[in-house]
């Protein structure tokens, strides 16, 4: 393995699904050069209004800084029409890859619950439209990143289940292609992403209420989009084919979040009950995967269920149970910082702020 900060140095990398929320994300970050100067970075998206959105507010960027890497956009940056659907789409953006971070998937946990379909062919069949694509052309890719969910952790949901599957396509993969470091990052809701929580509690919250929660007890992981990235690094970095790279993040309870974010607005919160095929808590590590989890500096790492791929077992397990975000809840008064801290206030008033007074 390469150097640390340079382990993407002079690599071409591809993020399938690279307009969304994580994508945008992903771009920013690998463009700083703390992974290494890449030679190429290849947005693969089905989106074109985004990718055209995107291509100009970098130009911007251009105009406004100094910085050589947003002049050089357009030389380094490479935008390309397509859907992991289908398989000669994918074939033409990972004959070029050294590096694949798949983040494209349906993850609306209702939407994948009225269109199971939908959600079996974008996040199963696209993850094995780019291992078979690997497979039967020999592409000589180095290592292929799978984005899971927490839902993929005793699923419930068609999300889940589609997610679960993901990892085991991605996973099982190292057997069949060798050559190609299969791994996968697994996390849960990620704070002010598309269709997170607290986007809907903003907007809730601006015109007036009610906000609305599904059960008093509900309790969610909280991280943010650069805390997602860090562990799609350190799995980049450090994970062996095979594992699952989980990060070790606070939780709190649903109704604490809308309670910090309504402030002293007189806005009441409506009980609405839970969605179809929404779980009442997230879980990352399940009762049967935590005897082969264990602990490398801030994350959980489970390793591969197939036993060719385990290795020597030096490391001890770090669980006795699931991981679960009904565990290590934040009290109130820490949220309210850690809210402050993300910048995650409705706007210019601040009520968290107004709270820790």
């Amino acid at each position: 393995m390469a150097d640390r900060a340079t382990v993407l140095e002079g690599k071409s990398v591809v993020i399938t699904g690279g307009t969304g929320s994580l994508g945008k994300t992903l771009v920013r970050r690998l463009l700083t050069n703390e992974m290494g100067k890449l030679r190429k970075l290849i947005v693969f998206s089905r989106d074109e209004a985004k990718q055209h959105e995107m291509r100009l507010s970098y130009k911007h960027k251009a105009v406004a800084t100094d910085e050589i890497i947003y002049h050089n956009f357009d030389q380094l940056v490479e935008f390309r029409i397509g859907d992991v659907r289908d398989y000669h789409s994918v074939a033409s953006v990972v004959k070029d890859a050294d590096v694949i971070f798949n983040a494209a998937a349906l993850k609306q946990v209702p939407s994948c619950e009225y269109f199971p379909w939908e959600a079996v062919q974008t996040n199963i069949g696209g993850p094995e439209n780019i291992v078979r694509v690997i497979r039967e052309h020999r592409v000589p890719v180095d290592t292929v990143i799978g984005v899971s969910t927490d839902k993929a952790c005793k699923p419930v949901n068609v999300m889940g289940m589609t997610k679960a599957l993901q990892e085991r396509v991605f996973l099982s993969a190292n057997v069949g292609c060798p050559k190609t470091r299969f791994i996968c990052v697994r996390y849960g809701n990620v704070l002010a992403s598309r269709g997170s929580v607290i986007p809907l509690f903003h907007e809730q919250i601006r015109v007036g209420g009610p906000v609305t929660i599904t059960t008093d007890d509900m309790t969610r992981f909280l991280l943010s989009l650069d805390d997602a990235v860090n562990v799609i690094f350190a799995a980049v970095r450090e994970a062996k084919r095979g594992e699952t790279y989980i990060p070790r993040v606070p939780s709190a309870r649903v109704l604490d979040l809308a309670r910090v974010l309504i402030g002293d607005r007189g806005i009441r919160i409506e009980v609405v009950g839970i969605r179809p095929g929404e779980k009442v808590h997230e879980i990352l590590v399940s009762e049967e995967e935590c005897h082969r989890t264990v602990q490398r500096g801030k994350h959980f790492v489970i390793q591969s269920i197939l036993p060719e791929l385990r290795g020597d077992q030096t490391e001890a397990a770090a669980l006795k149970g699931e991981y679960s975000s009904a565990d290590g809840i934040m009290p109130f008064e820490e949220l309210i910082r850690f809210l402050g801290t993300h910048r995650l206030s409705v706007d210019e008033t601040e009520p968290a702020r107004e709270l820790l007074r």
